[in-house]
């Protein structure tokens, strides 16, 4: 197991549910996976620097999951498929992470 973190910028105008709905699948994703979500940071409603999709706030939340490499390449897939993500950025932190029960 490698740990990954998963960066998104979310659309402003995603409601708190749909927000959420659309991690509960995400997360989903990386249990289907057999990976095991670690956090779920929601970083909030922030200003960015330049207009992304003619929107100048995004809302942030930072995913840490443990999982297979291979994972990585299908939640990125799901990712790409949803409405609502502006960007995202996935960044390998660890390369064998034992899992603690």
């Amino acid at each position: 197991m490698r740990k990954f973190e998963t960066l998104l910028l979310l659309s402003p105008e995603l409601a708190a549910d749909a927000r959420e709905a659309l991690l509960g699948t995400l997360t989903g994703v990386v249990e289907r996976e057999q990976g095991k979500m670690v956090a779920a940071d929601h970083w909030g409603m922030r200003d960015l620097a330049y207009p992304v999709q003619k929107h100048m706030r995004g809302y942030y939340v930072r995913l840490e999951y443990l999982a297979p490499g291979e994972a990585v390449a299908e939640v990125e897939r799901n990712i790409r498929i949803a409405d609502g993500i502006f960007k995202f950025v996935t960044v390998k932190l660890a390369d064998a992470v034992e899992e603690v029960a």
